[in-house]
């Protein structure tokens, strides 16, 4: 029996633009009418496009499918829903890793009112960072565009770190000597296979005063900000022993200001 584009693309359940796009693919061969230049389809069409449909639900790409329908043993069938398989297993392990990166985030944002200018001794993990400022000035550096753009479709894993550049400055008043980048956890840097290359810094993992400040959005950084935890230092007997490094955690907007609240890591031993 014959049916019009409109007829088959109803009784399959599916629109006439999905119908036109199976075509293309040669997925579905119309007949062309004698007397108009109508296209007419079969129940043989019905079969190959209930069967693309199947394998397009495992997110098979249509133009595999139309290879599958077309011409494939069934070796190649196998090896096509294998392949969709991986793929699958892929994309809920990193769904799975986004989640708990997500699960991660709100906690610490839920207790930020406890760490906000409270000093805490922390083991802080492992990251790699990579620098992009000179204080807030972009720096333009032609050895860094691809590591840059690869580390953004790596968001949220990836977050914008600080670095002083020399422990030195910390004995001087005002601004600091340092850095803003993107950075990635040592842990997740495992877990997502990413390569390592000589334009990214390592912070080791150590012991360190961790803390969350706020500051303005436009201001630079200086001693006087965390000077309250180098104060905490000195009365638990710790030295610090490293660059001091943190985060931006988010920004907010109050009252025509945004304010930035930074989380700050001082490496010290005791």
């Amino acid at each position: 029996m014959k049916y019009s584009i409109g007829e088959f693309a109803s009784i399959l359940g599916i629109t006439a633009d999905t119908l036109r796009l199976y075509e293309k693919h040669d997925i579905v061969r119309p007949e062309k009418g004698c007397r108009n230049n109508y296209r007419y389809f079969n129940d043989l069409d019905a079969r190959n496009l209930l069967s693309s449909r199947w394998y397009r639900s495992m997110q098979i790409p249509l133009q595999n499918v139309a290879e599958l329908i077309n011409e494939a043993p069934a070796e190649r069938v196998v090896d096509s829903i294998y392949a969709a398989q991986l793929q699958l297993e892929e994309e809920i392990r990193r769904s799975t890793m986004l989640l708990d990166k997500i699960n991660s985030i709100h906690k610490g944002l839920k207790e930020l009112g406890n760490a906000l200018y409270t000093c805490r001794i922390k083991q802080m993990p492992g990251m790699y960072r990579i620098q992009q400022t000179d204080k807030n000035q972009l720096l333009q550096k032609e050895s860094l565009k691809q590591t840059v753009q690869a580390w953004m479709e790596l968001l949220p894993f990836t977050f914008y770190s600080f670095r002083t550049e020399n422990t030195d400055s910390l004995s001087r008043d005002g601004e600091l000597d340092y850095g803003w980048g993107l950075a990635l956890l040592e842990e997740d840097q495992h877990k997502l296979g990413v390569c390592i290359n000589d334009s990214m810094q390592y912070i080791p993992p150590g012991v360190c005063i961790s803390s969350v400040i706020i500051i303005s959005y436009e201001d630079y950084l200086e001693r006087k900000d965390f000077q309250f935890m180098l104060d905490y230092a000195g009365e638990q007997g710790c030295t610090v022993n490293g660059d001091i490094y943190g985060k931006i955690l988010f920004t907010e907007r109050q009252e025509d200001e945004n304010r930035t609240y930074l989380e700050i890591n001082i490496p010290v031993s005791t």
